[in-house]
């Protein structure tokens, strides 16, 4: 049984090398998951390209990070004294902290005199930050490399990162995420004496879409006839054939993120899901025999049992079929890079 994501690894990096040639100064982002092809393999990669510096979502991440990289490793998660006074690699000088209060840039200097850290400010994510006309007083009081801002998706971030390089004259180094090429060379443009450093993840590693795919294996596979139960909960299934195919709930199989449904179409899209979901007739992402047959019933933990419409041929057991599924809520087996 096997649940395995394949890489193309001349493809895939070659991706890496022509975005990263793109953005100069970017700091890869590698947290989570390792968005799928796991932390370390991502570290090795960003070790590869050269760049200086990576960023890790929390300070779980960090001592890894810091064993796998020998550059920088920024902690996007901001320095909590209440939490992370005790965390590991705190004093590690590599390490570049995130602060956005005072009591926290307090107890980080109490817990480690020397740490080097960025200040962020407050956008309109409306998430962590200090507020645009404190940054400059707390990036002053906590000799910051730099300030960070983190956008919303999307564009016309232009207009905000201009505000808070206006009410912090003293920054040069902005670390900044969510922002598109385009602004960037407009930002570039606009302020030369300042340094943007993009922090990427997503569109970084996902650069070439076409360079990995994941395959599961398929184990089993019978003729029912019309009616026949199966699964868990007995479910009557249409004529054809059961097939049990690696890959389940531990893998992240049908394990989706909420849907932010903000247009039309895709409020639409999600009543029709939630249709299908109610009359037990959810479309896998499974593609067998060239179709992409629905569940037989949800998802076991490592297996799973889809219906294949009859009339389509069914596979062999040994045969491998590819899963379409979003890789950062994605667990493989193992990643196989080529």
């Amino acid at each position: 049984m096997s649940f395995v994501l394949h890489i193309d690894g001349e493809r895939w990096r070659a991706g890496h090398d022509q975005f990263v040639a793109d953005r100069p100064g970017i700091v890869p982002v590698i947290k989570g998951n390792g968005y799928g092809f796991g932390r370390d393999l991502l570290c090795a990669e960003a070790s590869r390209l050269g760049v200086p510096m990576v960023a890790v979502g929390t300070y779980t991440e960090l001592p890894e990070a810091l064993a796998a990289y020998g550059g920088d490793v920024l902690v996007m998660e901001p320095y909590r004294a209440a939490i992370h006074a005790a965390v590991p690699d705190l004093a590690n000088r590599r390490a570049v902290h995130t602060v956005t209060s005072h009591a926290d840039l307090d107890g980080l200097r109490g817990a480690t005199p020397e740490a080097r850290v960025v200040v962020e400010g407050l956008t309109s994510m409306n998430r962590f930050g200090t507020p645009a006309n404190e940054v400059a007083e707390l990036a002053g009081a906590a000799d910051a490399i730099g300030a960070t801002l983190h956008l919303p998706l999307g564009t016309g971030h232009i207009d905000e990162i201009t505000r808070f390089i206006a009410a912090v004259p003293g920054v040069r180094s902005w670390f900044v995420s969510h922002v598109s090429t385009a602004e960037l060379a407009t930002l570039a443009e606009r302020h030369p004496e300042h340094e943007f450093r993009p922090r990427v993840g997503t569109d970084l590693w996902y650069a070439d879409k076409g360079s990995y795919e994941v395959r599961a294996h398929v184990l089993d596979v019978r003729p029912v006839a019309k009616g026949t139960p199966a699964g868990y909960r007995q479910r009557p299934l249409p004529a054809g054939h059961v097939v049990v195919v690696s890959g389940g709930t531990s893998h992240g199989v049908a394990m989706e993120s909420p849907s932010s449904a903000a247009t039309p179409r895709s409020r639409a899209i999600a009543v029709a899901e939630g249709v299908l979901e109610a009359a037990h007739r959810v479309r896998s992402p499974f593609t067998v025999s060239g179709v992409m047959p629905r569940f037989a019933e949800p998802p076991h933990m490592q297996c799973s049992l889809l219906s294949l419409p009859a009339g389509v041929a069914p596979p062999r057991v040994g045969d491998e079929v590819t899963v379409r599924m979003r890789l950062t809520t994605t667990t493989p087996d193992a990643v196989i890079v080529s």
